[in-house]
């Protein structure tokens, strides 16, 4: 045997350390871990075979377990495509996924660690390392498909690992070797470990063979796809069970939807809607978690085009027989037959989420809050769609200070309303606090608070909802006078048009602003900013600036209540206290719409100047 010693990289020592450490209580998974891992391996290798028969087994596929009870020995054996030296290396001493290190980070000080540790199972594929949960020591031994070499892996969870060829005798597949620890002995109990592959691993497709010490061999799983039996079948507990075990997930579903197509699309589809969101949700590659099945052998599960990625986080099987099992991968991914089923999982899943809305609110805004995000994508994304996903979006009212359909938003419209009045804003705080929202709160006319950032890029490319145009109450270019409830004194004096103050306050602020104009619609606030036509507002401005800091955004327009006492003050006061007060008033402005003063020395000494003069 040549082998040589190589130490783990530091994230997967790391993460070694955090499994092992945090999910004893829950260390069944190991099986559950191995035993997936086992049946991807031989799928892989059949879908392999396809193209190159000589990688085929001639045998029927099988998972065998061998125990030696009195030894504390686990074997775990597949009839798998197998590893290469290098792929030992690779696989099983690095973890080479995006996010790792700002998971690891995320989760430095967090008190709960074992929930933490069950999304790094979940996520990012860490499941081989759960066998060190049981183990003191694991050894893998294994061939690879087309080749003569058997490859030996070895460690203890521990500083690293060794590594090299081996002169040991091993069919095509790989072998996982545990040494089980003193206190996990329970697992060298047959019974036990039938149990497990009946809860956690019954429905694998492959035989799960038991070995024990006499020679018996015994057939555990039923070794029957879930997918491919009627609903009627298949309890609740059966379904969650599938869900939990074959995804690496621990919460319950939201929502499950099995379905079977015939005719000229043939195909079967059980597609889970998760309750929590994963830790990846927004990873920058956003890629879907659909495992796709042709004729009951495994083809991918992160293929594009299976679903869009606006619902990534829906996890589950798609098996059909009405695409060719003899192509490549890319020409899977860009058969229009393929494309033709994911319109119809797209149009279950959003036919779905609306019954859910109709049928529970509350548990459906619990729903919104993980995955509203992400849906929005889809309004900015997908044309055909896009009307179908505006009925089951969820936004905040400022008037009923509650998540709303835009539905229920159009049929509390006040009387001759036939706009959408929305306030974009970094924060629910922020936008409530918003002087733009006075005339709309004293006249009893809502307005829709958005605080993704995507808000301000769905309804501009929307444009309108039900035919109602979405408007932006932070832009100059909206009339709500004749709308909602009859003003009284207070917001009739408000809403003056007294032009005596505009004059000083555009000599004061020159160039800083593009226009100063009187509002109809300020109340209690006695300035606020506001875009000109065809100009940006703030919120959208500051998204474009993050993506390009050369972007410069244009001046806005500075609307005055001319009721207010500051205004009314300023014709009295000297022309240089009249410019402090006025930069004061418009900073002032930008900072209640989310901004930093332009001028922070400036400001501060503005501030002094007048505490000193009207204080």
């Amino acid at each position: 045997m040549n082998t040589y010693t190589q130490t783990f990289e530091a994230d997967t020592g790391k993460i070694l350390n955090i499994v092992i450490n945090s999910l004893y209580s829950d260390r069944d998974i190991f099986l559950r871990e191995l035993l997936s891992n086992a049946s991807d391996a031989i799928q892989k290798r059949k879908f392999l075979g396809q193209t190159n028969q000589s990688l085929l087994n001639n045998d029927a596929d099988s998972i065998e377990i061998i125990i030696n009870t009195k030894k504390k020995i686990v074997e775990i054996v597949d009839t798998g495509i197998g590893l290469t030296e290098n792929e030992l290396a690779e696989t099983l001493g690095t973890i080479a996924k995006s996010g790792t290190s700002a998971f690891l980070q995320e989760m430095e000080g967090e008190e709960n660690s074992k929930d933490a540790a069950k999304t790094l199972i979940g996520q990012f594929g860490v499941g081989f390392y759960s066998a060190f949960m049981v183990a003191d020591k694991v050894k893998v031994l294994s061939r690879k498909a087309g080749t003569k070499q058997v490859n030996s892996w070895e460690s203890d969870g521990q500083s690293g690992f060794s590594i090299g060829k081996s002169d040991e005798k091993q069919a095509v597949g790989t072998k996982i070797k545990l040494f089980l620890k003193k206190d996990a002995k329970e697992f060298a109990a047959p019974d036990k470990i039938k149990a497990l592959i009946k809860k956690y691993s019954d429905h694998i497709s492959f035989p799960i063979n038991i070995k024990e010490a006499d020679g018996e061999i015994e057939q555990v799983n039923s070794a029957t796809a879930i997918w491919t039996k009627s609903a009627s079948q298949i309890s609740k507990e059966e379904y969650k069970d599938f869900y939990n075990s074959t995804f690496g997930t621990f919460d319950e579903p939201f929502a499950t939807l099995h379905n079977k197509s015939e005719g000229t699309l043939e195909f079967t589809n059980l597609l889970y809607i998760p309750k929590t969101a994963p830790f990846d949700l927004f990873d920058p590659e956003r890629k879907t978690k659909i495992n796709l099945y042709i004729n009951r052998v495994f083809i991918s599960n992160d293929l594009d085009g299976v679903i869009p990625t606006w619902l990534r986080f829906i996890k589950g099987i798609l098996d059909t027989t009405s695409l060719d099992l003899n192509v490549s991968r890319e020409m899977v991914q860009n058969n229009p037959v393929l494309k033709k089923i994911s319109k119809s999982l797209t149009k279950r899943v959003l036919s779905e989420l609306k019954k859910r809305l109709k049928k529970d609110d509350e548990a459906y805004d619990a729903f919104w809050g993980q995955f509203g995000k992400v849906l929005k994508e889809g309004l900015y994304e997908d044309i055909e769609n896009k009307d179908k996903i505006a009925e089951i979006i969820k936004v905040h009212s400022f008037k009923e200070d509650k998540l709303i359909t835009l539905q229920s938003y159009v049929e509390s419209m006040v009387d001759g309303q036939d706009k959408i009045f929305i306030l974009t804003a970094d924060t629910l705080a922020q936008a409530k606090s918003s002087p733009h929202l006075e005339g709309f709160k004293a006249k009893g006319i809502d307005v829709l608070l958005m605080t993704d950032p995507i808000d301000a890029f769905w309804t501009s490319q929307m444009k309108t909802f039900q035919e109602k145009d979405f408007v932006s109450i932070s832009r100059e270019k909206y009339d709500i006078a004749k709308l909602g409830d009859v003003k009284d004194e207070d917001v009739e004096a408000a809403q003056s048009n007294d032009e005596t103050y505009t004059p000083i306050i555009k000599e004061s602020l020159g160039d800083l602003v593009e226009d100063v104009k009187t509002s109809k619609n300020l109340v209690d606030s006695p300035v606020r900013l506001v875009a000109g036509e065809g100009g940006l507002d703030f919120n959208l401005e500051r998204i474009l600036k993050a993506q390009n800091p050369d972007f410069e955004g244009s001046k806005k327009i500075l609307e005055i209540n001319s009721n207010h006492e500051l205004i009314k003050k300023l014709p009295a006061l000297t022309s240089e206290l009249q410019k402090s007060l006025c930069r004061v008033l418009f900073e002032q402005a930008r900072i209640l719409d989310g901004e930093m003063p332009s001028d922070s020395q400036q400001f501060s000494k503005d501030l002094i100047a007048i505490g000193l003069k009207l204080g």
